[in-house]
């Protein structure tokens, strides 16, 4: 029997079309809440869905929720999911109203709010940093003592690395709050140095189908604090390298001790100089920043529609084939205002085009995106190679050599 999902956003970020499609191939009625006119929806979009609602606001869940309610009407849903992180806690909602299969929101909380993520991930025995939760700015800096600085501040319920500093006094506490908020909930925890890399599964009724391992040259908090950074994703090809195995171990660990049954998990750890694994977050959704096509690039596959039987399904049958590492690279602007020249692409196309799967760059005319909210920047290269050092040396030179101003 076809089943019927609801997708909680179908339009954005840019990934969501190709799941929304991917889910109408793996044969299902696809139905979608999002908050634009369905009239905008892009085209991939509206060719998969079989009915649409909009609503105010995707964070106003009591209203989202009367309103997807009356939407519906006697049509019931096997599964509502949603690959936003906005947008969990509201999916979560609606598959207790629907009596859907999946996470319950109490599940689902713990891993949106970050202090009950890491206490759960604590008590399974499982490495995390020293953390204390903080209702206000106050309680930060009371906090912050107890931890002990240098600390990483972070919002409750935040997303990426917005809104999140390294703290080293009290007096860059106050900075810091200044700039993210006074009135709102933190999490204060021990700065653990090291390098980061990402934990990413597809999952099946608690079963691991696909993982994958990606590395951030540098660390996130760096790379959006420093606008003249091209921050780099790079993802892995040799996913059973020993230096990557205590961040496997770790993260199979996490999702026992958070209870995660079927869909995509984001999970970002440290690797320390002595090897150690240390627990960073996790997300019940993909990775955003199009890592997901990282993924795909890398095996010349479709996780897309892969993720969307395996969901709907409970079916896996990509064919894996970890052929090249791959990096994504994100460009930054010169100056402010309208781009107004691009240097070094043709450069860079005639030196190694053939390890440039896909570009994506604001067009000359186009206004600068605030590269401090988004890390999309201004635009982005990806680069591929079977060996990692030659992987990595790609990415570098579309980093000095590819260069966007503005004015």
């Amino acid at each position: 029997m076809t089943k019927n999902v609801l997708l909680i956003g179908c339009a954005y970020p840019p990934e969501l079309p190709y799941f929304t499609r991917g889910v109408a191939r793996a044969g299902a009625r696809v139905f979608a809440a999002d908050m634009m006119p369905e009239s905008h929806l892009p085209p991939m979009v509206r060719a998969s869905l079989s009915g649409y609602c909009r609503i105010d606001s995707i964070l106003d869940e009591e209203g989202a929720l009367e309103t997807v309610r009356r939407w519906a009407g006697p049509v019931t849903f096997d599964r509502v999911e949603s690959l936003w992180e906005p947008a969990v806690l509201l999916a979560a909602r609606l598959r207790e109203a629907f009596g859907a299969k999946g996470m319950t929101y109490e599940q689902v909380l713990r891993f949106r709010d970050k202090d009950k993520m890491k206490q759960a991930v604590g008590e399974a025995g499982l490495r995390t940093p020293r953390h204390q939760r903080a209702n206000n700015g106050d309680e930060c800096v009371e906090a912050a003592a107890r931890v002990g600085y240098p600390v990483c501040l972070k919002p409750i319920a935040g997303a990426g690395s917005e809104n999140t500093f390294r703290v080293e006094s009290d007096a860059e506490m106050e900075r810091a709050l200044a700039k993210a908020g006074r009135d709102r909930e933190y999490n204060v925890e021990e700065w653990i140095e090291a390098e980061e890399y990402t934990y990413d599964t597809i999952c099946i009724d608690g079963r691991v189908v696909y993982e994958n391992f990606s590395w951030y040259r540098p660390r996130p908090l760096v790379g959006r604090s420093v606008e003249w950074i091209s921050p780099q994703t790079v993802t892995l090809r040799d996913v059973d390298a020993p230096e990557l195995a205590a961040g496997r171990t770790l993260g199979r660990g996490v999702l026992q001790a958070l209870g995660h049954e079927s869909g995509f998990t984001h999970m970002e750890w440290y690797r320390k100089s002595d090897g150690e694994a240390v627990f960073g977050e996790i997300a019940a959704r993909p990775p955003g920043a199009h890592t997901v096509d990282t993924m795909n690039f890398a095996c010349d596959m479709d996780l897309f529609t892969g993720w969307s039987d395996a969901v709907v399904n409970a079916n896996w049958d990509v064919n894996v084939q970890r052929l090249y590492n791959c990096a994504i690279i994100f460009k930054r602007a010169h100056g402010q205002g309208h781009i107004r020249r691009i240097e070094g692409l043709d450069r860079i196309l005639g030196s190694f085009g053939e390890h440039i799967p896909a570009i994506e760059l604001l067009p000359v005319g186009a206004h600068r995106r605030d590269w401090v909210k988004t890390l999309l920047s201004d635009g982005f290269v990806f680069v591929r190679h079977p060996d990692l050092d030659t992987t990595c040396e790609l990415a570098d030179r579309v980093g000095t050599d590819l260069q966007m101003y503005a004015g």
